[in-house]
């Protein structure tokens, strides 16, 4: 029984490597989306902030990249990397964070200011 627990779970982590990557719009190659400097959006597709942002950014024709933090750990360590060296205590984490290239923005108490930050 226990071999049959771990094989699962051990299949189940090599395919959230394998196929839990992005879904964004127009995603290229790693040298293409450093020359466009597009808008990253990491989040979670269980917070209604983040999927409510996702359809703010499509109706508006705004390029960007999603990554489900909760499926990419290596995207979620990326994000805390970043925060962390914008000085940003992640201790209070509130999701959606996106990284504008320049400076990092993250959902506060006012959802409505946070969506208009984005343009």
């Amino acid at each position: 029984m226990k071999a049959f627990i771990y094989s699962i779970v051990f299949i189940l982590s090599i395919t959230n490597v394998s196929f839990g990557q992005v879904s964004n719009s127009k995603l290229g190659s790693g040298t293409e989306l450093k020359k466009s400097k597009k808008m990253i959006v990491y989040g979670s597709d269980t917070c209604h902030y983040c999927i409510d942002t996702k359809a703010y950014l499509k109706e508006r024709n705004i390029d960007f990249i999603y990554y489900d933090v909760d499926v990419n750990l290596l995207k979620q360590r990326e994000m805390l990397i970043k925060l962390q060296k914008a000085g940003v205590p992640v201790d209070n984490l509130s999701l959606p964070v996106v990284d504008l290239g320049e400076k990092l923005i993250m959902n506060g108490a006012n959802f409505e200011n946070f969506l208009k930050k984005l343009n």
